[in-house]
């Protein structure tokens, strides 16, 4: 009796040892083909590297004279995705925020935020992007912080946390030394 008890014992910890092993796998195959989406490291680097810094009118007109989008890359609002948002988002909140560590920075522009807006689609996290944008919209940044590090906490941020907002003073030096 005993040995029959010990064998079904070791049979269900094997059943839910498959089991759980299977749904692992497949949340891990489900997070893949969510990422497939993102771009390379190497790609955001360069996205960053060809728009960074401050924009001018002349700039932006620029752009769209050669077919770019407002942030100078070829990706059109039918083709953004998460990772664009994210990237584009976070790179403009650096504009706003007291962080240790910023890497990458868009120039907040209306044209930037009104682009951004008009291509949400069916991206994954559209709600939180919406949010941010329509507030940054209407000129409240007040928050910036917190848009910051939700978008953060998606790129799975380790260093660059922010913990305020830039007075407008901080704000400008800011800008001027990413000229």
């Amino acid at each position: 009796m005993n040995k029959v008890i010990i064998v079904l014992i070791i049979l269900t910890i094997l059943i839910f040892g498959a089991v759980g092993y299977i749904v692992y796998k497949d949340i891990k195959a489900s997070e893949a083909s969510n990422t497939s989406e993102s771009k390379s490291s190497s790609e955001i680097d360069n996205m960053r590297e060809s728009a960074g810094g401050s924009i001018t009118e002349a700039e932006m007109q620029s752009f769209k004279e050669q077919g770019l989008n407002p942030f100078g890359h070829p990706t059109s609002t039918e083709s953004l995705t998460d990772s664009d948002y994210q990237e584009y988002i976070h790179g403009m909140s650096h504009q706003k925020v007291k962080a240790e560590e910023k890497w990458g920075f868009y120039q907040i522009n209306e044209v930037r935020i009104q682009w951004l807006l008009e291509g949400l689609n069916d991206v994954k996290h559209a709600n939180l992007y919406r949010e941010i944008l329509e507030k940054w919209a209407s000129g409240d940044f007040s928050s910036a912080d917190d848009d910051h590090n939700a978008i953060w906490e998606l790129q799975g941020g380790t260093v660059g946390k922010a913990t305020g907002v830039l007075s407008a003073e901080e704000e400008k030096a800011y800008i001027e030394s990413r000229q």
